[in-house]
């Protein structure tokens, strides 16, 4: 199976944008696309169930027609730590269900784009975390870098955290989140400095993200599977 994790050196760094922009791009290329985000918190309740945007926008974006629930097998309502949302609800996130179900959607799909939840160690449960099930899935990790003030820290730490796991690395990029963020180029060098692994490009400021342009930034020939 070809697929890509996508993780973020924070909440808001623009994961569903960048994979919504990759699913599209792989679309383009005539593969069967398939887009996940097995853990959602902040869903808004329908007839059908709890729904979550960001998985939505996956789902639009794919060219392989999934059930909601397969997409998003664990929808929170509280947009708050998923791990606490779970506990909440009862719920216990299983990674290896995550597993099975990124497996069997393998089958179906030429690539499958799944999307983490918040940050690289955001718990799953007292003893699990994002990282853990990137690990366990084995997919290349695409790390998104949320360019504004502090994000320097943020994106070495995420990517030193990521160089101590046992996953290949498929490589980063910049997404732009703050408009008024000055010093851009010299921040982008100052990462492409210290981060070994592939660097596939700048996302600028959009006030509305539109996949196209996005897509025109992302360097996709630049995507790596190389362990570090």
């Amino acid at each position: 199976m070809k697929g890509l994790f996508v993780t973020g050196t924070d909440t808001d760094a623009g994961k569903t944008v960048i994979s919504e922009a990759l699913v599209h791009a792989f679309v383009m290329r005539g593969e069967r696309v398939a887009g996940l985000k097995p853990i959602s918190a902040g869903c808004e309740p329908t007839p059908a169930g709890l729904r979550n945007a960001d998985a939505l926008t996956l789902m639009r974006r794919a060219n392989v027609v999934l059930p909601y629930a397969t997409v998003n097998p664990y929808a929170f309502a509280p947009p708050i730590a998923p791990h606490i949302a779970a506990a909440e609800a009862g719920v216990e996130m299983d990674p290896d269900v995550i597993q099975g179900v990124v497996q069997a959607v393998g089958e179906q799909a030429d690539r499958v784009i799944v999307e983490g939840v918040g940050g690289w160690q955001v718990p799953i449960d007292d003893f699990v975390n994002t990282a853990d099930l990137a690990e366990l899935l084995g997919l290349p990790v695409i790390m998104v870098v949320g360019l504004r003030v502090g994000a320097l820290n943020h994106a070495l730490l995420t990517a030193e955290a990521i160089y101590q796991r046992a996953v290949p690395i498929g490589g980063w990029l910049v997404n732009v989140i703050d408009r008024d963020m000055t010093r851009i180029e010299e921040n982008v060098l100052t990462l492409r400095r210290q981060i070994a692994f592939p660097y596939l490009g700048t996302v600028p400021w959009m006030d509305r993200p539109d996949v196209d342009s996005v897509v025109r930034h992302i360097d996709i020939d630049a995507i790596g599977s190389d362990r570090f």
